[in-house]
């Protein structure tokens, strides 16, 4: 952000401190955006390490060292705390992911002129970037996107517009297409060549909200969580990273009793369900099906320390009465937070709240929510998983104090 003559202006890819010579001011919903010429460079901006830089959406801040970059992230959820009341709380130091790390990518795929374009979103726009390397994205996955661009120019399956999302799971890469129309034979043939030429456990197919089908599976797809293998439904939501799942799942058993029974709220495939299940008998709910039936498959063959509830949590919060018993809730929200389940929680008094946000401002409001209701934050460890984007996933663990 600059300061233009009418006020706030913004611009991207601008680090604090230098000076730019703005170029024509447009509104773009309710801020202002402008291109600019920098004038005067930061001693903090360094060569971006991908050739895709200021034209992928995917990464904003490659130009930034990376002190000050971790520094700024880290004091975007000091702040957010400070906003709910919770200023001087202890705020770990950042732990950022390494590159080459991230295992699961969302692709678009586009018919452009004869040619299919692969890649991510230009930022706030529809146009696509045909993704040629990722330096934040494991290598297996990188080296599925020329191949993966030969596959979709052969398929019948989708016309103009398709999406592809790669999950990297402990036996190899999971894929889920997202086409318009069925697959042909002829479609059924080439995938099933592609998936064994390039090493792919499974690819599934899916048509608008019809389920996926699995088009073709080599192996039983299987990712371990506390050491519990889970066969996750196509394109499951995975922690961006290994890295980043191990340190919320730590930061998470630091911040819970020493005993009783835990509640885990938004459990997707059980990522925190079966490694707290070592040590606490665990109440996991989750509102999508699939997951819901994948997670308690592997709880039943892990000792059925873990129970599964299937519940839309957006629509049906657990409420008060139901949360009672309970020494500790873990719940880790889609990225608006959970604004009406906070409430509940508040309501009922739990001991513990151990919460995993994506999104500061969001944690903020839920923050906020804990105070008032006599919570104090005694904890929070700061997680860069989406590396040089400007998200940052925190684990924030609050006791009540007040009776």
């Amino acid at each position: 952000m600059v300061r233009g003559a009418t006020g706030p202006v913004f611009v991207p890819f601008v680090l604090p401190g230098e000076r730019v010579r703005l170029g024509t001011v447009a509104r773009r919903g309710q801020a202002l955006t402008a291109s600019a010429e920098l004038v005067a460079a930061s001693d903090e901006r360094i060569d971006p390490a991908c050739q895709h830089f200021s034209q992928c959406g995917g990464c904003r801040l490659q130009h930034w060292a990376d002190a000050p970059y971790r520094a700024w992230k880290r004091g975007r959820v000091v702040a957010a705390l400070a906003r709910a009341g919770f200023a001087g709380v202890p705020v770990a130091e950042m732990v950022a992911a390494s590159t080459g790390t991230r295992r699961r990518l969302d692709l678009a795929a586009r018919r452009e002129g004869g040619r299919v374009v692969l890649g991510l979103h230009a930022a706030r726009e529809e146009r696509v970037v045909d993704l040629l390397a990722c330096p934040i994205t494991a290598p297996p996955l990188v080296a599925l996107l020329a191949p993966l661009r030969a596959l979709l120019a052969q398929l019948g399956g989708w016309r103009q517009r398709a999406e592809v999302h790669l999950n990297l799971l402990d036996t190899g890469p999971d894929l889920l297409i997202r086409g318009e129309a069925e697959l042909t034979a002829a479609d059924r043939t080439r995938l099933a060549a592609f998936a064994q030429a390039a090493g792919v456990t499974r690819i599934a197919w899916q048509v608008g909200r019809e389920a996926p089908e699995i088009a073709v599976q080599m192996s039983r797809p299987s990712i371990g969580f506390g050491g519990v293998g889970v066969t996750p439904p196509p394109g499951a939501f995975l922690q961006a990273s290994a890295e980043a799942e191990a340190v919320i799942v730590a930061a998470v058993l630091a911040a819970l009793p020493t005993k009783g029974a835990v509640l885990d709220l938004f459990a997707g495939v059980g990522t925190i369900s079966l490694p707290i299940a070592h040590q606490h008998a665990v109440l996991a709910v989750e509102g999508d099906a699939a997951a819901c039936a994948a997670l308690d498959a592997a709880a039943r063959s892990a000792g059925g320390r873990v129970r599964v509830l299937r519940r839309d949590l957006a629509r049906r919060p657990m409420m008060a009465g139901e949360l009672r018993g309970f020494a500790a809730v873990v719940l880790d929200p889609p990225y608006g937070g959970a604004r009406e389940q906070v409430a509940a929680l508040a309501e009922a008094a739990v001991g513990r709240v151990v919460m995993v946000s994506c999104n500061p401002e969001a944690l903020a409001r839920d923050a906020a929510t804990l105070r008032a209701a006599g919570y104090a934050c005694e904890s929070a460890v700061p997680i860069d998983a989406f590396l040089w984007s400007a998200e940052v996933e925190t684990v924030a663990a609050f006791r009540r104090t007040a009776r």
